[in-house]
């Protein structure tokens, strides 16, 4: 339907569409959306356009509003193959965490408070105390926003105005262009590099110390690695040297993977107990990669190291809120209770590629059950990824669900996958086929992308 004039602003908000726009996003964005849709489309109706009438006014005005309410993060279905995918958010947390959160966190909480002694509590409390119990250790915790930042403290705490001592092998660049030399020079640490890029011996550390030392650093370069004629100085030759010369020892170990049964993919990745074995004074690491939980950065200690971190104001800038806490607490209490498979992340890397096939047949079948001749579909051998810089070599085996639309192109099925509907769906294309991998759907992604798929033929 079409108007002669302009509909009048006054007349618009008095209409029952409008009313129901204003209820639902607030008077002054109804407005603003519903003046903008009105003035592009009377500047159309001046260069020969017919003028909308209000109902198309109005839907166009619920359109724009509703992209401009959208949320700030929205759901996406990974069929990436891509675990631990670092643009998606990395390690997905189990929905009853969030329901359990929702419970306990939407009043107040005790989380500096101790409510038996009725006195100010320790906000790290509870989660050193989950760490200790995993762990087996008296290793004190200290947690913050993450692991750059455990990093950052790491260093300025002990051994600001020093030197750190790292091999140039170690000297890595994490995520979004971070570099470990910039970071230490925030910190305030003065970097000393020792050995080769290819080969560090225990011995460059010893002649590298001084009385400027502060630090003999080690990091564990977990996001790519040096093949072929190599040396590397172990943890606990370098916890050797700490004592012989009575400097503190730091291992940045990355990922933080503390689950007892290791998946093959995941062999040669060093863990959070074969750290503390080595008994370094502190190790930093993730808490949203390979523990599988929310975004965290965690600092086990020696108790009396622990201390000085806790006394460091640049702690109080770099430390976390209760969401985070809890989150974290939540993850935890599954490697506890024994039930680490429930940990989304850590499920999906131990699933079998037996399994994964049998799963994706099924999947196969259904959808050309439901579409037939709709699609080409097979289930394709492919290499998903563990992701977040972790086992970069080790490839993952992830059968995946291979999908050709008959008559059309893989790039424009992606496309709709990614942008038609909500919640948006990631896949891969892989010779003209958008492969959509097994291994990173979550139990209720099935119905979504079968649904998805069969809405495809309304194109």
């Amino acid at each position: 339907m079409t108007a002669v004039h302009p509909p009048k602003m006054d007349r618009l908000l008095d209409s029952i569409g409008a009313k129901a726009l204003i209820t639902e996003y607030g008077r002054r964005a109804a407005k603003k959306a519903l003046r903008e849709v009105l003035a592009s489309s009377v500047e159309r109706w001046r260069n020969g356009d017919k003028m909308p009438c209000e109902e198309t006014v109005i839907a166009a005005a619920r359109s724009r509003l509703k992209e401009s309410f959208r949320p700030v993060l929205r759901r996406v279905v990974n069929g990436s193959g891509v675990v631990l995918h670092t643009n998606l958010g990395r390690a997905p947390i189990p929905g009853e965490a969030f329901s359990r959160a929702s419970e306990q966190l939407s009043g107040y909480s005790d989380l500096e408070i101790d409510l038996d002694a009725d006195r100010r509590g320790h906000r790290g409390l509870r989660i050193e105390r989950y760490f200790q119990d995993l762990l087996d250790t008296n290793y004190r915790t200290i947690v913050v926003n993450n692991n750059a930042g455990a990093v950052l403290l790491l260093l300025n705490t002990l051994a600001f105005g020093r030197e750190c001592l790292v091999s140039r092998g170690e000297l890595v660049e994490i995520g979004g262009g971070f570099r470990m030399p910039e970071v230490m020079l925030a910190s305030g640490s003065i970097l000393k590099e020792v050995g080769t890029t290819n080969r560090t011996r225990i011995v460059d550390y010893e002649n590298a110390c001084g009385e400027e030392s502060g630090l003999l650093l080690k990091v564990h370069t977990s996001n790519y690695r040096v093949l072929g004629f190599t040396e590397t100085v172990s943890l606990e030759e370098l916890t050797a040297l700490g004592k012989k010369t009575g400097l503190p020892v730091g291992f940045d170990l990355g990922s933080g993977m503390v689950m007892e049964e290791i998946p093959p993919a995941l062999s040669g990745e060093p863990t959070v107990r074969s750290a503390l074995a080595s008994a370094p004074d502190a190790i930093t690491f993730s808490a949203d990669k390979l523990l599988g939980g929310c975004q965290a950065g965690i600092i086990l200690a020696k108790p009396g190291v622990a201390e000085r971190f806790r006394t460091n104001p640049l702690l109080r800038a770099l430390r976390v809120d209760k969401n985070t806490y809890f989150l974290l607490g939540e993850i935890l209490d599954l490697y506890r209770r024994g039930r680490e498979n429930e940990i989304p992340a850590i499920a999906m890397l131990k699933r079998s590629a037996k399994t994964l096939r049998e799963q994706a047949e099924k999947l196969a079948s259904r959808l050309e059950n439901l579409v037939p001749g709709l699609f080409d579909i097979e289930v394709a051998e492919a290499e998903g990824r563990v992701g977040a810089g972790s086992a970069p070599l080790t490839p993952l085996s992830s059968p995946a669900l291979s999908i050709i639309p008959v008559g059309g192109g893989a790039g424009a099925l992606s496309a709709f996958l990614r942008t038609g509907g909500e919640p948006p769906i990631l896949t891969v294309i892989s010779n003209d086929r958008v492969l959509i991998h097994l291994r990173t759907l979550l139990e209720s992604d099935e119905e979504l992308l079968l649904k998805r798929l069969c809405s495809y033929k309304e194109v």
